[in-house]
């Protein structure tokens, strides 16, 4: 935190410019908290807002809100949109997951009218031993606002059973994370 003269209120900076807080944001400083960028967490708006609503609750409401930093729904919003939840197929097998991988490659109704090509891929992770849904990935139109909905399915603990028995949006490219039901090769 260059130039801001945090350190003459007591409050420590980290090796990489952090300032040092513990799991309710407070800073070294007891009287100082910090949230958002600054902590050197995880640098998207939503995150900021969570653990400044978390610092909120906790001092103002009594409770005890602890921010989760794991399955954190992210998008890049180019053409095409990118998007993903939970663990890449990488981060599973690092983790020492066995995993079992679902693909889906998609063309939407609307594109089959208009001659246009364009295709959307759709990327399951799962746990072979418990059949819990790790990841889920996808490089298409509305990739982040489909993504968006997964998140609170993957943060469930949903299982690829769930997603299975799960009635799609017919014709969507959403349908596809609960139609995929043969795991592609290893």
């Amino acid at each position: 935190m260059n130039g801001l003269g945090v350190e003459s209120a007591g409050v420590e900076i980290g090796s990489s410019g952090e300032i040092i807080v513990d799991q309710d944001f407070r800073t070294t400083n007891s009287s100082v908290y910090a949230c958002g960028d600054v902590i050197g967490r995880v640098a998207l708006t939503p995150v900021a807002l969570a653990e400044g609503m978390a610092i909120a609750r906790n001092l103002f409401a009594g409770t005890e809100n602890i921010v989760s930093y794991t399955n954190i729904p992210s998008a890049v919003f180019t053409t095409p949109n990118v998007s993903a939840v939970g663990l890449t197929e990488r981060a599973a097998r690092e983790a020492g997951y066995d995993v079992v991988l679902y693909r889906s490659s998609f063309r939407a109704m609307k594109h089959t009218l208009t001659n246009r090509n364009l295709r959307t891929l759709m990327k399951l992770v799962v746990d072979k031993a418990t059949d819990k849904v790790l990841g889920c990935h996808m490089v298409g139109e509305e990739a982040g606002e489909i993504i968006q909905g997964l998140a609170v399915a993957i943060n469930a603990g949903a299982t690829k059973r769930v997603f299975d028995s799960t009635i799609g949006i017919h014709p969507t490219a959403a349908e596809e994370f609960v139609t995929m039901r043969t795991p592609v090769a290893e």
